[in-house]
């Protein structure tokens, strides 16, 4: 598995590129922005593109969405509870940041346990509601792809429509904390970390054991 990360759109979103080395098949997850940019990487590595995954539904990591699935033709994916967000400029937070936009529904709407596999790369859906409604992780081998849910040293704001501290802090418990310690965590923003690191450093975590 090879992993291309960028940072795109207004509000630094990190976008992943995950692919299988020996099928060139590929996930990107999270495109936010910068369509011309992803697609290039894809080109460049020769990628085809099975999956677009979304950790959620706001405007950050899906406004070069409608861009990247023209140009792939890829199904979009997303949990079935943030899908009303791709087609509802307030609820996907874009109608507050300027004149808002809104793109279809996702082709198939995922929930916990869903397993999405390219190639010979897996990954195991575990549905991480707190910051959205419908906010997952991506588990696989070795790492986390957590969205907004968990960050370095933060975790993800519950002030928007539909969030919750307290079910985040328990998404987080249940859903990632319990990964070993030496798992990957590459967040929607920022730096990449690891569980272990979060389990001791991490304040918001600390504060809710």
């Amino acid at each position: 598995m090879k992993i291309i990360k960028l940072e795109v759109g207004n509000l630094g979103t990190n976008c992943y590129i995950v692919y299988c080395e020996k099928s060139l098949e590929a996930a990107i997850i999270d495109p936010g922005g910068n369509a011309d940019e992803i697609m290039r990487m894809v080109r460049r590595e020769n990628l085809t593109v099975k999956y677009l995954i979304l950790t959620h539904g706001h405007a950050d990591h899906i406004m070069g969405l409608a861009e990247v699935r023209k140009a792939t033709g890829a199904p979009v994916l997303i949990h079935e509870a943030d899908n009303k967000m791709l087609t509802n400029a307030s609820l996907n937070l874009s109608g507050f940041m300027g004149p808002g936009f809104t793109t279809h529904q996702a082709d198939q709407t995922l929930c916990q346990g869903d397993v999405i596999q390219f190639g010979t790369v897996k990954f195991i859906v575990r549905h991480t509601p707190g910051h959205t409604p419908g906010g997952i992780s991506l588990v696989g081998e070795g790492l986390v792809i957590s969205g907004d849910t968990l960050f370095t040293e933060s975790v993800g704001r519950t002030d928007f429509p539909g969030g919750s501290h307290q079910q985040l802090i328990h998404s987080i418990q249940e859903q990632l904390m319990t990964l070993s310690d030496d798992t990957k965590v590459l967040p929607g923003h920022g730096p990449e970390t690891t569980i272990g690191w979060e389990r001791k450093m991490n304040p918001f975590i600390q504060e809710e054991f």
